[in-house]
């Protein structure tokens, strides 16, 4: 078998994650590997924000292109960071175990947290979910924009003074900075971004690899998706809506999706919480995140979307 090409971003994070991917496929396949690095748009555009560009999928076009032009066999992902619809062609075909999906808070002050900054702390963010949390949690504090990759966000805590930022865990813990986690903010605060902390492998629908890469995929993490990016596709949700989703195992059994939708100045949310056995696969996965979707638009999402639509 030739080595099998995986397209991934340039970051020292995107990178972490793909040599990972590339060991666990060595491992499962006997194959050997090599990196094929793709700048994004998203890449390359890093002084503007990401609602005004058109969203996450700005991290993603340039690497679907190189794998429907033969150019890469698989790409490696932040699963947060794919559009609700894959271009067409491809498919995603494994998610490995899923990481630390809660938000993380990185202080200047050693024992910072979401309730001990200081009222007026500057904190930075890049994401509008967690600027509409944020403000309903602490609506005294400034909330500053956010762009770069995790080591350039961190540096800012000093270059922009700024009190705090808000980060992903599995971005830090992947990186090795797990240690400068002051607070891994829970759900009940602050519910994590659609699919946070998990990888998708995507590839060609007709490519070999689609079903050999099953020997990757993490059961649990496969379900998780299929109710997350359901809750987003049923929405129509993209990065200039503030909404949050976590699907989980619960201690009594089967499974628990909470998921939200907020209007960006964390003033009013529009909530849905379901349970099912966690039988029936992804399909009944998927089914708990449209059902969850239709919670969120008629206790009030309906309206904070319209609203949003009204505003680009």
């Amino acid at each position: 078998m030739s080595a099998i090409r995986i397209a991934t971003r340039g970051s020292e994070l995107a990178l972490a994650q793909a040599r990972s991917v590339a060991g666990r496929i060595r491992g499962a396949l006997g194959a050997d590997t090599e990196l094929v690095v793709v700048k994004t748009s998203g890449d390359r555009l890093q002084d503007v924000s990401l609602a005004a560009l058109g969203g996450k999928g700005l991290f993603v076009k340039e690497i679907e292109e190189a794998l429907l032009e033969g150019r890469a066999d698989v790409a490696v992902h932040s699963a947060k960071d794919l559009p609700a619809a894959l271009a067409p062609g491809l498919v995603l075909a494994a998610f490995p175990e899923r990481a630390d999906p809660r938000d993380a808070l990185v202080g200047r002050a050693p024992g910072a947290t979401l309730t001990a900054l200081a009222e007026g702390a500057r904190v930075g963010t890049g994401s509008v979910r967690r600027a509409a949390a944020l403000r309903a949690l602490r609506p005294d504090v400034v909330v500053v924009p956010l762009r770069g990759n995790v080591p350039t966000r961190l540096r800012k805590l000093e270059d922009e003074g700024l009190d705090a930022v808000i980060l992903a865990c599995a971005g830090l813990d992947r990186l090795g900075l797990g240690s400068a986690i002051h607070e891994r903010i829970s759900p009940d605060a602050m519910l994590p971004a659609v699919c946070q902390g998990t990888l998708a492998l995507e590839t060609r629908e007709d490519h070999p690899l689609a079903a050999d890469l099953a020997a990757l995929d993490d059961p649990d993490a496969a379900l998780s998706v299929a109710a997350e990016r359901s809750f987003l596709a049923e929405l129509e949700g993209d990065c200039n809506v503030p909404l949050a989703a976590l699907a989980e195992h619960v201690p009594r059994g089967g499974m628990r999706l909470r998921a939200w939708v907020a209007s960006p100045d964390g003033r009013r949310f529009a909530r849905a919480e379901l349970e099912w056995d966690g039988h029936g696969g992804t399909a009944a996965a998927a089914e708990a995140g449209r059902s969850a979707a239709r919670q969120v638009r008629d206790s009030g999402g309906r309206s904070i979307l319209d609203a949003l639509e009204a505003e680009a």
